[in-house]
């Protein structure tokens, strides 16, 4: 195969936006595309098959195949049921593309459990559920491609998201050791962390701005990220109206303490510990495989 065509790759949270270009793109590039979406509103509220189904039909419309799944990812049960979906539609299951996402926007002082757990529970927990669901079919057929959402919220942080930057965050955490553990069985995972004016976005940025942002720009990196020929796996990507970059990790030089530093000799040596004008980008090491 080449590119994804052939390819059985659900996309969660595709019945707007974002999950839409990424499923309507990869659908007619091929794939075979299950279009996940609960219908809910931008916090979660509400539900239906209405936004799901409108996907499916604009994909079978331009000769694309699709089918529609309407389970929530914020639940183990809602994630085995979004994978089933593929394995009955189209035998089996070879991509996830995590995007489903809800926003609970309040400043940390005046945030409460409710509105913390339920975006960990769309965002970080949906991830989880979806890809751990997928997981044994990858391994089993030594194939498989995950993508999952991250935002710049979480690379670098938002005021009055602190929520959604530690799921988000977490995201990039987890493809790190799916890289790692999936790499003898030919399964990459990475993170996109889009830029683009949708729903989500649509009161967060000046209008002008998001003229410039359409989401169709972030779909083929998605697309690129769950096709045959990428070999990319633990990258992080930042992509938005048409500008696509990689953001890495990296260490300082550091600093070698021959023993137990005092508090003195810490602040003393603090600038050169910081110093970042000779770091390097860190990766990590595996250190067993199962």
């Amino acid at each position: 195969m080449t590119g994804v065509a052939g390819r059985r790759i659900v996309v969660t949270g595709a019945g707007g936006g974002l999950g839409r270009d990424y499923a309507m793109l990869l659908a007619r590039e091929g794939a075979q595309v299950v279009v996940n979406d609960l219908g809910g509103a931008r916090d979660g509220s509400g539900g239906g098959s209405a936004m799901a189904d409108a996907v499916v039909q604009e994909i079978k419309d331009e000769g694309g195949e699709a089918v529609a799944n309407y389970d929530s990812v914020a639940t183990e049960e809602g994630g085995k049921a979004i994978v089933q979906t593929c394995v009955d539609a189209f035998g089996g299951i070879d991509g996830v593309v995590a995007n489903a996402g809800i926003l609970r926007d309040v400043s940390f002082g005046k945030m409460d459990s409710a509105a913390w757990d339920a975006v960990l529970q769309v965002h970080l927990y949906g991830g989880y559920n979806v890809i751990r669901a997928a997981w044994p079919h990858f391994r089993e057929q030594k194939y498989g491609r995950v993508v999952v959402a991250t935002s710049t919220s979480g690379i670098y942080g938002n005021f009055g998201q602190a929520n959604y930057g530690a799921a988000k965050l977490g995201l990039v955490g987890l493809i790190n050791t799916l890289a790692i553990e999936g790499a003898k069985y030919n399964i990459n995972a990475n993170a996109i962390a889009p830029i683009a004016a949708t729903r989500m976005t649509n009161d967060l940025m000046p209008e002008e701005r998001l003229k410039q942002l359409g989401s169709d720009h972030v779909a083929p990196v998605v697309g690129y990220l769950m096709s045959d020929e990428s070999t990319d796996t633990a990258s992080v990507l930042i992509a938005g109206g048409g500008f696509v970059q990689r953001v890495a990790y990296y260490a300082s030089k550091g600093h070698q303490f021959d023993h137990v530093a005092t508090l003195a000799e810490m602040a003393d040596n603090w600038d050169k510990i910081i110093d970042m004008s000779e770091a390097k980008e860190g990766k990590q090491v595996a250190t067993s495989q199962s």
